[in-house]
């Protein structure tokens, strides 16, 4: 497995997306600079907030899109181009409504289904989907009508609190990830339950 050289977290820009289920991506990138004590700053050329740092003795960089979620490819692709980091070398944490609130998984390729930051970073890396992902469970509203009202709403404070949870187990594991042991990463964060 190749090892991680970029981090990305999903979210949109702005105080009032900044607490919505939509931006659980960023706050894993937030809990990533408080862990590992990488600073992030405003980087025009990249379309985003991004830093650079170590994790476990591995050169990372960290970025949040500032484009919104449904333009978050032309930021990924910048930073990836100018570094010549391959698909297959960037990890992009993204909210999940297939999965419930306190529970995260690890996954390699696959479709963007459904999620726009996803399908756009698929298109901007050339339709190259071998890109591994972080899903950060959110929980689905139960009908397709009250999707867009449940990503951009705020969670309820257990579901903050689960969310938390995760996106914390999810940086206890990522030093297995970044250098290319993934089955115990998987193993790891797959069996938890916030």
């Amino acid at each position: 497995m190749s090892k991680i050289k970029l981090i990305v977290g999903l979210g949109n820009p702005g105080s009032e997306y900044e607490a919505t289920r939509h931006n659980a991506g960023a706050w894993f990138i937030s809990e990533i600079s408080r862990a590992y004590n990488i600073p992030l700053k405003a980087d025009k050329k990249f379309y985003g907030i991004s830093g650079q740092g170590r994790i476990d003795g591995h050169d990372v960089w960290l970025l949040f899109p500032t484009t919104y979620m449904n333009d978050s490819g032309k930021a990924v692709q910048a930073l990836a181009n100018f570094y010549k980091i391959n698909a297959e070398e960037i990890l992009v944490a993204h909210d999940e409504l297939d999965l419930p609130s306190g529970v995260a998984k690890l996954k390699t390729g696959g479709g963007h289904g459904g999620q726009n930051g996803l399908r756009d970073i698929i298109a901007c890396l050339g339709n190259n989907k071998n890109f591994h992902r972080l899903r950060i469970g959110i929980g689905h509203p139960g009908d397709k009508s009250q999707v867009t009202g449940h990503v951009l709403g705020r969670p309820s404070a257990n579901e903050k609190i689960q969310m938390d949870a995760t996106i914390d187990e999810a940086s206890r594991v990522l030093p297995d990830a970044i250098k290319g042991d993934w089955g115990k990463a998987m193993n790891r964060l797959h069996t938890f339950k916030a």
